[in-house]
């Protein structure tokens, strides 16, 4: 239980797990239809946290979250990546704030890739 605590302190959901009327226990619905979609978001990466897969892929991982849990939740993914510095993570994103600390960065339109290098290369 230990690390299923640290993980949801991680992606900033514990406190909204512990307000919940089990806790931990809680039933939420059918594929968490009584969660919001930041809710929703920040549990799927504490569950991805405990698995500590070697590849990782997120699509908008943080998309429903507002600014300051997008914060708090970006930070633990990098934090997770330099604790498995083995681990590759793929991850599609429209905001820059999101990429900004990836290795490689690669810009995709029209299915066509148009740059790629690091945030600092790219934005010269």
């Amino acid at each position: 239980m230990t690390d299923i605590i640290d993980a949801a302190k991680k992606a900033n959901i514990h406190q909204f797990i512990e307000q919940l009327p089990d806790g931990y226990e809680t039933k939420v619905g059918i594929k968490g239809s009584f969660l919001s979609g930041g809710e929703k978001q920040r549990i799927a990466i504490a569950r991805v946290l405990i698995r500590r897969p070697k590849v990782l892929l997120l699509d908008e991982a943080t998309s429903a979250m507002d600014s300051q849990n997008e914060q708090i939740v970006q930070e633990a993914l990098e934090h997770a990546q330099i604790e498995d510095p083995s681990r590759t993570s793929l991850i599609i994103a429209h905001r820059l704030s999101t990429i900004r600390s990836c290795d490689s960065i690669y810009v995709v339109n029209k299915g066509k890739l148009i740059e790629s290098g690091t945030h600092t290369e790219l934005i010269q």
